[in-house]
């Protein structure tokens, strides 16, 4: 088991290799179009999709198994190992493909969310600034209010009203002593 979780992992790192590097260029995938196709039907000069690059799932899923098909039946006859002639070769044939597709999906959520981050944030700037120069306002306005309100209060001389106690009356102290509650 420990040994499908690294191969797991390091599949989902070169799944986000596969689908970086195909973003920047699909060279490879332009050559074989151009092979398999005719002239009317390749892609267009301004085409980006690739093997991965721009996919949807079963596309994508038939050129990752195609790829590590390849792979395994030339390491089988290639070499001494044998992929195929066990559980844990083909347990880790299957943890290959699906770690690269996760891997893949990985790798195109970090490029869009980037993309996204830096179409916004210029107007995420721009709010910001706005909102700073709002504030500033806003205290500005506060000022000009407060030196109004004490501007008025000085010629008005406007004081508080304190009622004064009157002189007849009890205080609560005596009141509950003639309750007989203290």
């Amino acid at each position: 088991m420990g040994l499908d979780l690294v191969i797991f992992i390091a599949a989902i790192l070169f799944g986000i290799f596969l689908y970086w590097r195909e973003s920047n260029g699909n060279g490879a995938y332009r050559f074989v179009n151009k092979i398999v196709n005719s002239k009317e039907l390749q892609m267009k000069p301004d085409s980006k999709k690739g093997f991965i690059y721009k996919q949807t799932f079963i596309p994508r899923l038939i050129f990752v198994v195609a790829l590590f098909l390849v792979v395994a039946v030339a390491v089988q006859f290639l070499t001494p190992f044998q992929i195929f002639g066990s559980y844990n070769g083909v347990s880790a044939f299957a943890s290959v493909i699906v770690g690269t597709l996760v891997g893949t999906y990985i790798a195109n959520f970090v490029i869009k969310s980037t993309k996204i981050i830096e179409e916004k944030s210029d107007s995420l700037e721009d709010k910001f600034d706005d909102a700073v120069e709002k504030g500033k306002d806003f205290i500005e306005d506060l000022r000009t209010k407060d030196s109004d309100v004490s501007s008025s209060a000085v010629e008005n001389k406007i004081e508080p009203e304190v009622e004064a106690p009157k002189p007849n009356e009890k205080s609560a102290r005596e009141r509950l002593k003639d309750k007989g509650l203290m």
